[in-house]
């Protein structure tokens, strides 16, 4: 498997390319988004291309989107320190396959390495991909998939079960989050309507907090529960204007 690290931080790039190396991977790197860029027009076939978001030039998602455009099916994990959860929805947008927090440990990127190259589309190996109900798939942060369970109960039930699965080892976990009675009323009470516990608004909202966890951690909670006990403006805007039909 050959492998491309875009970064513009030279000790980042030899510690990747030792870590990926000692697993067996053959490794180019590139200083930033235009050298990067150069070595694929250069006829270099990737099987993944790890990519960093702040560099001089061209930063990370302006590269992404340059390589989408000349290499439609490639293979990016998006690197950064300085992401916010708006920041990875754009970089998938975009099509990057994972993304990925620093610092990281050595484990974390052969991990997320092997995750992305085994579950992405144009992959030589590539493996089913697992779906949820009605054939829903959710690919989230740090190499985890979020997968959700069908909402059993009456709309006014409180929790919204998700299957929490990381890709490179197969481990999964059951994550149950929790409505806050407080933060239902809240919404009620600003936004001048009452939208079910049970509904696909809190539910929008119990997916968000878990891909959140997830991305902060590195992982699930060790006890598989979280609670949405508070809400944005933005949402609480949302939620004024949410169609329930």
């Amino acid at each position: 498997m050959k492998v491309l690290i875009i970064d513009d931080e030279p000790h980042i790039r030899q510690m990747m390319r030792l870590t990926l190396e000692s697993s067996g991977y053959q490794v180019d790197d590139a200083g930033g988004g235009d050298a990067g860029l150069a070595r694929l027009r250069d006829g270099g076939a990737y099987d993944a291309i790890i990519l960093d978001q702040k560099m001089p030039g061209l930063d990370g998602l302006q590269t992404l989107r340059l390589i989408r455009e000349r290499t439609p099916d490639a293979c990016v994990l998006m690197v950064t320190a300085y992401a916010s959860i708006e920041l990875a929805v754009d970089a998938m947008k975009l099509g990057a396959t994972d993304f990925l927090r620093k610092p990281m440990t050595p484990e974390m990127l052969r991990g997320a390495v092997a995750a992305a190259i085994a579950v992405h589309p144009a992959s030589r190996s590539a493996a089913p991909r697992p779906a949820g109900p009605a054939g829903i798939f959710i690919q989230t942060l740090n190499g985890f998939q979020i997968l959700p369970v069908a909402h059993e109960g009456p709309p006014s039930s409180p929790e919204h079960s998700f299957v929490v699965r990381h890709i490179a080892d197969g481990a999964q976990s059951t994550v149950v989050v929790s409505i806050d009675p407080e933060a239902v009323a809240r919404v009620a009470r600003l936004a001048q309507r009452r939208l079910e516990p049970g509904g696909a608004f809190w539910r929008l909202q119990a997916e968000r907090l878990v891909s959140a966890y997830v991305w902060t951690e590195g992982k699930p909670p060790a006890d598989g529960r979280l609670t949405v006990s508070d809400i944005s403006r933005e949402d609480l805007d949302i939620a004024a204007r949410w169609d329930q039909s």
